[in-house]
């Protein structure tokens, strides 16, 4: 499957979602001073081959912001806002911090928190940083397709 985001001009990106079984799909993606939220997902699933709400579009599910809860893309989504929090400080805090947080978001929501260290935070953060700088880049207009 390929991912395509596209830079917007106003308040939104867009992100396409390429299947090789099926039509494209389109969602606009809300801006947030960072990365668009899903590219942090696909950062955060492709590192640590877990499931969430990429890899269930990649299964086939549709390209829907509400999906069914499911405990590990459940776990999934509070990483992927413990990351986005990470992100909107400058991508900057510590590992342990981030793991600290994550495990209070996961109680507060009542989700099971995945099994995550500190070299899951690095190895997360340095995907995420290469697709800010390839973001950056990115122009008005312009896309970047990732492969999942």
């Amino acid at each position: 499957m390929q991912l395509i985001f596209t830079k917007g001009a106003g308040k939104f990106d867009q992100m396409d979602a390429i299947r090789a079984d099926g039509p494209p799909e389109r969602v606009e993606c809300p801006k947030q001073g960072i990365i668009p939220h899903d590219m942090v997902h696909y950062a955060v699933e492709s590192v640590l081959l877990r499931r969430g709400f990429v890899t269930r579009l990649a299964a086939g599910e549709a390209l829907d912001y509400r999906m069914g809860a499911e405990p590990e893309s459940d776990g999934v989504e509070r990483l992927v806002e413990v990351f986005q929090a990470d992100g909107w400080a400058g991508w900057s805090s510590a590992p342990a911090d981030m793991l600290d947080l994550y495990q209070v978001t996961c109680r507060a929501r009542q989700c099971d928190a995945l099994a995550v260290d500190e070299q899951d935070v690095e190895a997360v953060r340095e995907c995420i940083l290469t697709l800010t700088a390839r973001w950056q880049a990115t122009g008005v207009g312009q896309s970047v397709t990732l492969e999942f």
